[in-house]
């Protein structure tokens, strides 16, 4: 089973899932690794910041979640970091102190403001709020080099009025074309994650033309997540993201550990 780098636990502000459960759930479906990637969204703007990870707790449980259950799984551990141009010095001061395996970048506020809630498309139309998220996320990519792996590119697509029947690479090529130049030219890696088909998109996030662009344009490093909340979403549909990804010219995902990458073959 192809490891899954991208799962939430009771840590993050959206999770009630102990980091136990999840662990075992991955073990149960014969995974040799994972990782466990809690959010961590600073100065967002909400009026209840619930996406602030306690480092110390969180690291101190994931190390001992390593040693306990070493032999059975590697457990690495990681983070999902919420990036923001403002507080670059604030990101970079952070990483540099952290002990982790891996860091997701995500874009996840824009304009102080969440896609998951409707609110962020009230006042402009459905292509405008496209638009102005991977605007932002190009700025964040280049201005930012505090993260390994670009997580869920068109997460914004998810919550979208009528969510991915208006759009497509091809309608926003222009937008994404530099978004994946950026990435490449950092040597980050593109995050295929798997939730999009849980969220009924019929794609993973981004999609398979992005991740296909990608590749064509010189992109090597590709990770993969589920994005998972629940146990029963670990590992989601990664048999058919297999496929995708071979489909889309890749021979090997990219797992990092103590922030470096090793490649596991497809």
């Amino acid at each position: 089973m192809l490891p899954d780098t991208h799962i939430h636990t009771a840590f993050s502000g959206d999770c009630s899932t102990p980091a136990a459960i999840q662990i075992e759930r991955c073990i149960s479906m014969g995974m040799q690794e994972v990782c466990i990637t809690d959010h961590h969204d600073y100065d967002t703007g909400m009026k209840e910041e619930i996406f602030l990870l306690d480092f110390p707790a969180y690291l101190s449980r994931l190390h001992s979640l390593r040693e306990e259950y070493k032999g059975r799984i590697r457990i690495s551990i990681g983070v999902e970091l919420g990036l923001q141009s403002h507080i670059r010095d604030y990101l970079d001061t952070l990483t540099h102190s952290l002990d982790v395996d891996y860091i997701i970048g995500s874009c996840h506020f824009i304009d102080r403001m969440d896609p998951y809630y409707p609110s962020f498309f009230e006042g402009r139309s459905e292509r405008s709020a496209y638009e102005r998220y991977f605007e932002v996320a190009l700025r964040r990519i280049q201005d930012l080099d505090c993260f390994d792996s670009f997580g869920h590119l068109d997460y914004v697509v998810r919550y979208g009025p009528t969510t991915n029947q208006n759009y497509s690479y091809h309608n926003y090529q222009d937008y994404i074309d530099p978004i994946l130049r950026a990435l490449i030219e950092k040597g980050k890696a593109l995050e295929c994650n798997t939730a999009g088909f849980k969220y009924g998109l019929g794609h993973p996030n981004p999609t398979e033309d992005i991740l296909r662009r990608y590749r064509q344009l010189g992109g090597e490093y590709v990770t993969l997540g589920s994005d998972a909340h629940t146990p029963e979403h670990i590992g989601y549909v990664f048999e058919k993201a297999r496929s995708i990804l071979i489909c889309c010219g890749f021979r090997h995902l990219t797992v990092y550990h103590q922030r470096n990458p090793h490649f596991i073959p497809l």
